[in-house]
């Protein structure tokens, strides 16, 4: 196996990791504790739930863990394809798993409060109150470092693209799902009574875009045609 697809499997074999982790961090621990605007809700859940909320915490640091090895495999394996626009798609993937971290710890405080790890007496603050700003500033950074997830997409679409490795529609694709991603926190944020009709639609892209390439690299690693005179001479 040639050294280049060996280091697109190893890609492809962390990108998963990414996948599993950040979807059950992001996709099952938060909505089933977070209930927005309902604090005896929101630590309802999350007391109920101590030792779920404790693993989506770790899942959260492991998924930024992984997605910065990801993105550290797929520079060494593209950058000679353009080293600036590789380093974008590296300073990207950073940006997004520092604040994914960031946003742990206020999740891990607010777990904290409603346990009654932490004495808020001294404050004189309602504890119910606290753990749902916590949970809501954890909430609000994900969705603010979804700008990172999305932008990272489009220097890895652009050098898929042009790498010649990858199928060309790919590399659409995944410029297409960075624009999705962005275009979905923007009316998250401007127009917020729309947004959750829309979300639906701006994920289809992402959905389609990153499993196929987690496939790719897995399954194909990375298409590299023989040269023309080794195609004469294995036909000779």
């Amino acid at each position: 196996m040639s050294s280049p697809k060996r280091l697109a499997r190893i890609a492809g074999f962390l990108y998963l990791f990414v996948g599993i982790f950040g979807g059950f961090a992001e996709g099952y621990v938060e909505p089933k504790m977070y209930v927005a605007g309902n604090a005896a809700a929101t630590v309802g859940n999350i007391v109920a739930n101590a030792g779920l909320v404790r693993l989506g915490v770790v899942a959260d640091l492991l998924d930024a863990t992984f997605f910065v090895f990801t993105a550290l495999a797929l520079y060494i394996l593209l950058k000679h394809v353009h080293k600036s626009v590789a380093r974008a798609m590296l300073v990207f993937v950073m940006l997004a798993a520092g604040i994914t971290c960031v946003a742990a710890i206020f999740e891990f405080e607010g777990l904290r409060i409603a346990t009654g790890a932490v004495d808020m007496s001294a404050l004189g603050a309602g504890s119910s109150g606290l753990v749902l700003l916590m949970v809501d500033i954890q909430h609000y950074t994900l969705l603010g470092a979804q700008i990172f997830f999305g932008l990272w997409l489009a220097p890895l679409g652009y050098l898929a693209y042009k790498s010649g490795w990858f199928p060309k529609a790919l590399g659409v694709v995944l410029i297409a799902a960075a624009a999705s991603y962005i275009v979905d926190l923007l009316v998250a944020f401007l127009a917020p009574d729309i947004a959750r009709s829309i979300h639906g639609s701006a994920t289809i892209l992402p959905a389609i875009a990153e499993p196929a390439m987690v496939l790719y690299l897995l399954i194909i690693g990375v298409w590299i045609r023989k040269p023309q005179t080794e195609r004469v001479l294995a036909v000779a």
